[in-house]
C-alpha cells in the first residue's frame, strides 16, 4: 500500500483537527510539522513522530513530501502556499486564503502551472445534508438565501485585527458564503452595512462587530448575509433558502437539514461528529494525490471565487462604517 507524505504548516487548532484525521488513515504518514513554536508544533507532532521544524522553508527544503497542509491565519498563509505550490507538492490550504486577492491569484497560478492536486477547507461541502439540499434545489431553484454567522469571538489575538484576519467576513462567514455559492451559485455583494461596538474586552480590535451584506445570485436570486461576533457562543450559523413553495434550513454546525414543502417540514440529521466533514473532505485530498477519483469539492480556483465575493463584502461594509 502506498503511503502518502504529509508535511503540516502551523500548529494551531485547525491543524490540530487535520492531524487527528489524518492519524486515522492507514495510508498516510505526517512526517513533518513546521511551527514557530516548538512546544505546540512538538504535541502537535506526537504519538504521528513527525519531525518538528522551526519554519516552513526548513521543512520543505528538508522533508519528502507529497502534500503539504498550510493552517495558518490569513495573513500568514500565501507565502507558505505559494512556496509549497512552485515545489510541484499537492496543496491543503486552510481558509481564507489570504488578506487580499493579488496573493492568493499567484498561488493559484502557481497551482495552475504545476497542475497540482489542490484543495481548500470549506469542509461543509461534504455534508451528506447539503448533498440533499443540492438535489431538493435542482428541483425547486432558490429564490431568496439568508445566510448567518451569529456568535462569539475567537481566542485568537490575531483575529479582532484587521490586518490579520480580514475581519469577520473573510475569516469565519466565508464559510457560509461559499456554501451559498455551493447550493445556489455565484454572487455578487451589492450593498453592505457594518459597525464597530466598543467593548471593554477587546480594547485593541479594529474589526466590524456586526454587518449586513445584500447579494445578487447569477440566477437572479436574491440574498443577504448577517454577522457578528458578539455573543458568548454560537446562535445561528447557516442558511435559510426560499424557493417556490419550498423552504431549506442548512445548519451547519450541527449538521442538519430542515425541508418544508407545503404545510409539512422535515429534518435530516445523519449521525456524525465533529470531525466528520474534515474527514470525508481530507480524504477526498488524499485519494485524488493517490491517482483516484477526484472527489474534491474545493479546489484552490473555486475557493478563490469564494474569496474574492467576501473581500468585496468586507469592503463595502467598511466603507459603509466609515463614511
Amino acid at each position: 500500500m502506498a503511503v502518502t507524505r504529509v508535511g503540516i504548516i502551523g500548529a494551531g487548532w485547525v491543524a490540530g483537527v487535520h492531524m487527528r484525521v489524518l492519524a486515522g488513515f492507514d495510508d498516510v504518514r505526517v512526517v513533518a510539522i513546521a511551527s514557530r513554536n516548538p512546544e505546540s508544533g512538538g504535541r502537535l507532532a506526537g504519538a504521528a513522530g513527525a519531525r518538528v521544524y522551526p519554519d516552513y522553508r526548513s521543512m520543505l527544503d528538508d522533508a519528502e513530501l507529497d502534500a503539504a497542509f498550510v493552517c495558518l491565519p490569513p495573513y500568514a498563509a500565501v507565502e507558505p502556499a505559494l512556496a509549497v505550490a512552485e515545489l510541484g507538492i499537492a496543496l491543503f490550504a486552510e481558509k481564507p486564503l489570504g488578506l487580499d486577492e493579488d496573493g492568493p491569484a499567484r498561488v493559484a497560478a502557481s497551482v495552475h502551472a504545476h497542475g497540482l492536486v489542490s484543495c481548500v477547507g470549506y469542509q461543509w461541502r461534504y455534508l451528506e445534508v447539503v448533498d440533499r439540499a443540492r438535489e431538493l434545489l435542482a428541483a425547486h431553484p432558490a429564490r431568496l438565501v439568508v445566510g448567518s454567522w451569529l456568535g462569539e469571538t475567537p481566542a485568537a489575538e490575531w483575529w479582532i485585527r484587521r490586518d490579520q484576519s480580514g475581519g469577520q467576513i473573510v475569516e469565519q462567514a466565508t464559510h457560509i458564503f461559499d456554501l451559498a455559492r455551493y447550493l445556489v451559485g455565484e454572487m455578487e455583494p451589492t450593498a453592505a452595512v457594518g459597525r464597530r461596538v466598543p467593548r471593554p474586552a477587546y480594547p485593541d480590535s479594529d474589526i466590524l462587530d456586526v454587518t449586513e451584506t445584500s447579494v445578487r445570485f447569477a440566477s437572479g436570486a436574491i440574498g443577504s448575509f448577517s454577522t457578528t461576533s458578539l455573543l458568548a457562543g454560537p446562535h445561528s450559523v447557516g442558511l435559510d433558502i426560499v424557493s417556490d413553495g419550498m423552504a431549506l434550513t442548512v445548519e451547519v454546525l450541527d449538521h442538519r437539514l430542515s425541508v418544508r414543502l407545503g404545510t409539512e417540514t422535515t429534518t435530516l440529521a445523519p449521525a456524525s461528529t465533529f470531525d466528520s466533514p474534515y474527514e470525508m473532505q481530507d480524504r477526498a485530498f488524499i485519494d485524488a494525490i493517490q491517482g483516484e477519483t477526484n472527489r474534491i469539492r474545493s479546489p484552490y480556483d473555486d475557493a478563490l471565487l469564494t474569496h474574492h465575493v467576501t473581500l468585496a463584502a468586507s469592503r463595502l461594509a467598511d466603507e459603509a462604517a466609515s463614511g
